[in-house]
């Protein structure tokens, strides 16, 4: 279990932020007209789909890698994803000139695998089903020397995963409600502090694929729940269970977990792609489903939205946005 000293606070955001400053992307706050008409809202959605390797969690990775000793720094870094952290990871170390090492399961999206080999990252397969990724993260880390770089469980890529929120509550001012994409819960932690510092009043709100409900059910049990790993096409959030430190953070701070469809999430991306010209992957909409599908009330609210990514196969966006047989 993570001691409450390695919890990070809003002050280590702020630390992150200035960290990242030049080299992260303050990326822009959308908003659209017919989103507010059709919710009853005012939306403002966080377009980290436009973050570099096309994530927010390229925040968290160069806060990390940063924040690395000159030794850390020449030995290199190992990590684990799926995907969007797997990039950010490569692509940081190669911004920064350390070596990375990225452990993927083998049906991650081609496009998140042929990304992150081509920022440089070391890349090998495991099944996620059947083999723990941590256990082979570690086994690296001891044999090589390698620091180890979780994509949610590290209090440096919590904070600089909060630096997306407090960006954009300086930008927009304060919410009433924040939705925050959910998978290990990184995001959402950091989230959650830059919230209570920036926004105090703001409710912030988690959301998880409806097949992947880890963290809703570890609230309500008031410990953590581990699933089987859950399928969804929210590649990004399919983990089995918070960490210790992000489900602290997430107790202590967040006001509930909701889960959407993944339906859901299909609509959204539609929406995003035909109303705001903006392609936002699966994982990316889990927040913005939670608003257009009345997961949360939102009318005559000032909302936050985090759109997380955007790195989503052309092939598999067509094949998502196309109408099956038999279907309106």
């Amino acid at each position: 279990m993570a001691e409450i000293a390695s919890l990070p606070t809003y002050a280590d955001v702020e630390a992150a932020a200035r960290r990242i400053e030049g080299a992260a992307h303050r990326t822009p706050v959308l908003t659209s007209r017919t989103a507010d008409e059709r919710t009853g809202a005012r939306l403002f959605f966080k377009a980290e789909n436009l973050q570099r390797a096309g994530a927010f969690k390229f925040r968290g990775a160069l806060n990390a890698i940063r924040s690395l000793s000159p030794e850390q720094r020449t030995r290199g870094v190992v990590t684990f994803s799926s995907g969007n952290h797997a990039q950010s990871i490569a692509y940081a170390g190669r911004l920064e000139g350390v070596p990375t090492v990225i452990v993927m399961p083998k049906d991650a999206p081609a496009l998140k695998m042929a990304a992150t080999k081509g920022y440089g990252g070391e890349v090998l397969l495991y099944d996620r089903y059947t083999e723990d990724r941590e256990a082979i993260g570690r086994r690296l880390s001891e044999e090589r020397g390698l620091a180890i770089i979780p994509p949610f469980d590290h209090p440096d890529v919590i904070a600089g995963q909060g630096t997306a929120t407090k960006e954009l509550i300086e930008e927009v001012g304060p919410l009433d409600l924040l939705l925050v994409c959910l998978g290990g819960g990184g995001l959402l932690s950091g989230s959650a502090l830059a919230a209570e510092a920036l926004s105090p009043g703001c409710r912030v709100v988690g959301v998880e694929p409806e097949a992947g409900n880890d963290v809703q059910q570890s609230l309500a049990a008031g410990r953590i729940v581990t699933i089987p790993v859950p399928k969804s096409i929210a590649d990004g959030a399919l983990t089995p269970a918070p960490s210790a430190r992000t489900f602290a953070l997430i107790q202590r701070l967040v006001s509930e977990v909701v889960t959407v469809p993944d339906a859901g999430l299909v609509e959204a991306m539609r929406f995003f792609v035909e109303r705001m010209k903006i392609v936002v992957e699966p994982t990316g909409c889990l927040a913005a489903a939670a608003a257009f599908g009345g997961a949360v009330p939102v009318s005559g609210r000032r909302v936050g939205v985090i759109l997380s990514g955007g790195n989503v196969d052309p092939a598999a966006l067509a094949s998502f946005l196309t109408p099956k047989a038999g279907t309106p």
